[in-house]
């Protein structure tokens, strides 16, 4: 079984203050890809003497622990998730913002031999597509 965030944070030495450990589990219950203010507000329900700078100071440490992810979708706003999801890549509806998670076998295996084609073994990649819906 995978470890928590705030297990593998723990696991890294890291001190897990009160905030931290909201902001950690916000982070672990999300199913999206929030951004700070996302996170602040999110973490600020729960414990409102939260602020929003400890929101960014959390996530810059949390990501140069490897613990998140720091994802660019090219709307000025950094969102971040998980760096122990499950492999994923990402459609973004360049109308509404809304990020769309998918797998697609044939894409992965097209990287591998384009990666083996250039003679290299691949290690990881990440892919974002963008486009907006088909007009029906």
């Amino acid at each position: 079984m995978r470890q928590s965030i705030i297990q593998r944070c723990e696991a890294k030495g890291l001190r897990m203050t009160a905030p931290r450990r909201v902001i950690a589990q916000v982070l672990q219950d999300s199913d999206d890809h929030p951004d700070v203010e996302e996170l602040y507000a999110r973490a600020n329900a729960i414990d409102a003497g939260i602020s929003i700078a400890t929101v960014y100071r959390t996530v810059k440490l949390f990501e140069e622990a490897n613990i998140l992810d720091k994802l660019e979708f090219g709307d000025g706003r950094a969102r971040y998730e998980d760096a122990e999801r499950e492999h994923h890549d990402h459609l973004i509806d360049m109308n509404s913002g809304e990020v769309i998670e998918f797998v697609d076998p044939d894409i992965e295996e097209l990287q591998e031999r384009i990666a083996k084609k250039l003679g290299y073994e691949l290690r990881g990649h990440r892919l974002e597509l963008f486009g907006v819906p088909i007009k029906k």
